[in-house]
């Protein structure tokens, strides 16, 4: 089983690096394997709501989107991390998750359907919970099961050595990073007993405006 941490802080070193290496490093402790995709500083463009995806089964834009959904579609779990940047998530993380997940949703690829997903944020003083919700709504998009530790999935501090010295939000992604491979276990022990994934409906579209017939 295979967990890939989505790191969409600008810095390599910061408070979300230190919060996802505890995660990590518990992770490996639980025989769950690990990768990281750093999103990175370089510009990403917005989502054009063309819906080209629907069609071509990706992105029309043709950039590390398109080879993220190709590499991402091997892992069994997803956590993402992100600074709070102004109140919600950072820059770069944003159009990039707008993108990967509104291509999952047109082209019916189903990437990430049933998947555990989790999200980390981190901040100096507030935003972090809305930046959760807004995180979260990404997998809820997916029909992904959301994994929570005991708290909120935060960690405070401006540096990463402040970030270590949040001993309870450390202590938080150790369990959080439990609590996901305790749900990536009992997947594949249902897997293994014959327990499929829910059936799947054939999407209804409702607009909020009815005309006259």
């Amino acid at each position: 089983m295979k967990v890939l941490l989505i790191n969409g802080s600008p810095h390599k070193n910061g408070c979300t690096t230190t919060a996802l290496a505890e995660i990590e490093k518990t992770l490996k402790e639980e025989k769950i394997l690990c990768d990281t995709h750093f999103v990175g500083t370089d510009p990403i463009s917005c989502c054009r709501g063309c819906a080209a995806c629907g069609r071509l089964g990706r992105c029309v834009i043709d950039d590390e989107v398109n080879g993220f959904l190709e590499y991402a579609a091997y892992f069994d779990g997803y956590i993402i991390a992100a600074p709070v940047h102004c109140g919600s998530a950072s820059g770069n993380i944003v159009p990039f998750l707008d993108r990967v997940f509104y291509v999952n949703y047109m082209s019916g690829r189903k990437i990430f359907e049933h998947k555990p997903g989790a999200a980390v944020t981190s901040a100096r003083r507030a935003g972090t919970t809305t930046t959760l919700d807004q995180l979260n709504k990404y997998f809820m998009l997916a029909q992904m099961p959301i994994i929570s530790g005991r708290y909120w999935n935060i960690v405070h501090g401006m540096s990463a050595e402040q970030a270590k010295l949040d001993l309870e939000g450390m202590q938080n992604m150790r369990i959080l990073a439990r609590n996901m491979a305790w749900t990536l276990k009992c997947i594949e022990a249902g897997e293994k007993a014959g327990i499929k994934p829910p059936k799947t409906e054939e999407l209804i579209h409702t607009n909020f405006i009815r005309l006259n017939s």
